[in-house]
């Protein structure tokens, strides 16, 4: 098997690249690779047995005023990369966004629900999808995620950290539903999607559970032996920004048992694994 990682740089694309060790593996960031050229991109893909984009333009509030240019990362990006798998026969995951729903829903969201995203992000994402399930359909593996943390990049969890150790207190959402989502866990289901040789289509990688922005906050900070008590409750109107947030962003995991495999493990046991290796450390004390 040889593998192409696009997006090889951010947060998840290097994960990938860890997972992947020891494999014939082409990783190529933004520098390298265009996705929005489709010529660059049939260049690329030739010769790989699968492809997994973790390319993406993820500045959710700048997408409001240049819809375009996020419409053309994340929906031309993997429609290109769909159509060179298709003609070179490789298989392509696509990294896709919780940002496709609404967020009014009241119980997990499935696989097959009908998109429906309220920001221009989720709008471009959902697009994404679909450009990618038509031009390649046997052959795509589209991989929703959210509430993403890890060791390699900015991230919600590392924010946190950093203020801990520059504020007494910090004032956290709680009006907000999600599963904060590992991306070594994430990179390790990924591979096992594709070794287990499954049928192509929608799968929802968010570690299980459901928690609030407040509430995985809290668990930082324990899992830190920081005072859970120092994280303050407020709700979404304090921090207006130009994209609206879905308020419920937990999705339903019934897609893996197509694969033969089990749905990722619980948020916080992830949290925990993340802690104990390293990927979430103690922030070094502010500088008086």
């Amino acid at each position: 098997m040889r593998y192409l990682i696009t997006g090889a740089n951010g947060m998840l694309g290097r994960d990938l690249q860890e997972a992947l060790a020891g494999r014939e593996v082409t990783a190529l960031g933004r520098a390298e690779l265009d996705v929005t050229d489709l010529e660059a991109v049939r260049e690329a893909v030739a010769g790989h047995d699968a492809v997994i984009n973790a390319a993406a333009y993820t500045k959710v509030d700048d997408a409001e005023a240049n819809e375009d240019a996020a419409f053309a990362v994340n929906a031309t990006g993997p429609a290109n990369l769909a159509i060179a798998a298709h003609e070179s026969g490789a298989r392509l995951v696509t990294i896709s966004t919780d940002y496709v729903f609404d967020g009014f829903a009241t119980s997990p969201y499935p696989e097959d629900r009908t998109r429906d995203p309220i920001n221009a992000y989720g709008r471009t994402k959902a697009a994404g999808e679909e450009a990618a399930l038509a031009e390649h359909p046997d052959g795509t593996f589209v991989v929703r995620t959210a509430w993403l943390y890890g060791e390699h990049g900015p991230n919600f969890a590392a924010t946190m950290v950093r203020l801990s150790a520059s504020h007494d207190t910090v004032s956290v959402v709680n009006d907000q539903l999600g599963q904060p989502t590992w991306t070594k866990d994430l990179a390790e289901r990924i591979v096992a999607l594709l070794d287990a040789h499954a049928p192509a289509g929608i799968y929802h990688g968010t570690n299980a559970g459901v928690t609030s922005w407040h509430g995985f906050t809290r668990a930082i900070f324990e899992e830190l032996d920081l005072d859970p008590e120092r994280v303050l409750e407020t709700d979404s109107r304090t921090f207006v920004r130009p994209a609206p947030r879905p308020a419920y962003s937990v999705l339903g995991h019934d897609g893996w048992a197509r694969a033969g495999l089990p749905p990722l493990r619980d948020w916080r046991e992830a949290l925990h694994a993340a802690v104990q290796q390293g990927a979430i450390a103690p922030a070094a004390p502010a500088q008086s």
